[in-house]
């Protein structure tokens, strides 16, 4: 799978649930697992329950026992644990304690989707299992050499039940990409529901298509707006490719179309990131 920044923003998400796993329910049989590497022998149902097995997990993943946390994970996500096989999906999507292989992410994610794909959408696990439907749509869009062939289709209804079923923001996204370059109007429709989350990737695209898609000045600001938006709020991975398309669309706009573009990034900041205008007004140190 592309080590992009979707796959980041997944995994940020989702991970911030997990993390927290380590701050709750450590007592018991729990507190056995203190961070030091887990014994030889499997985990079995007389040590710990799934739900413990997890908490473990969590606990040793986090304090840097990854080959102690790999059992404790493979236990509760064999016993219905949705979290601790999407924390091993992404181990084995990344080679994070373990050795990268995609062939194995795919199947831990393809579980998920398969056990728990039909869950409320506000269940506790949802982040999981929509992050599971994300990470599994984009191996069928990328194909998995040797093992699962490219199958956009397939793509497509994974990415739609994510973002209709689960309102998920990154396969809204995905399938703004996905229409962009056929069918801009249907881009700007799942561009927009992901850039009204916060999604930084979506409101850039949104911007994007806005401005190719814009018959006046002021939808072609429209356009701008949302890239000046993105490039206000892009960091990391994102920061080069949102600040390059910025760039891009600025220089061969005119200075009324720049001008209102800027106006209605200042009032969507003032309105939805007010810290952000706050943080720049502060004197430097």
């Amino acid at each position: 799978m592309p080590k992009n920044s979707t796959k980041l923003q997944r995994i940020g998400k989702a991970g911030t649930v997990l993390g927290a796993l380590i701050l709750i329910g450590l007592t018991g049989p729990v507190a056995a697992f203190d961070g030091q590497p887990a014994p030889a022998r499997a985990i079995g149902p007389t040590d710990l329950s799934p739900s413990e097995a997890l908490r473990a997990g969590a606990r040793q993943y986090y304090a840097g026992d990854k080959a102690g946390a790999l059992g404790s994970l493979q236990y509760a996500a064999e016993n219905g644990q949705p979290m601790a096989a999407w924390k091993l999906g992404e181990m084995y999507a990344s080679g994070d304690g373990v050795k990268e292989d995609d062939l194995k992410a795919f199947e831990y994610y393809s579980q998920i989707v398969r056990e728990h794909g039909e869950d409320r959408p506000d269940a506790p696990d949802a982040p999981f299992v929509s992050s599971a439907f994300v990470a599994l749509g984009s191996y069928y869009l990328n194909g998995i050499e040797g093992a699962v062939p490219k199958n956009e289709s397939r793509a497509r209804q994974i990415f739609t039940h994510a973002a209709s079923y689960f309102g998920d923001a990154d396969a809204q996204y995905e399938l703004g990409r996905m229409y962009q370059e056929n069918n801009g109007r249907m881009a700007v429709r799942w561009y927009n529901l992901a850039a009204l989350k916060g999604h930084v990737g979506a409101q850039a695209r949104l911007g994007e298509t806005l401005y190719a898609l814009g018959t006046s000045d002021k939808k072609k600001a429209r356009g701008l707006m949302w890239m000046t938006v993105a490039r206000e709020q892009a960091k990391g991975t994102d920061a080069n490719w949102i600040h390059s398309m910025h760039e891009q669309y600025f220089a061969v706009s005119p200075e009324p179309v720049r001008q209102m573009a800027r106006s209605m990034a200042d009032g969507w900041l003032k309105q939805n990131r007010p810290d952000m205008l706050t943080a720049q007004q502060l004197p430097a140190q």
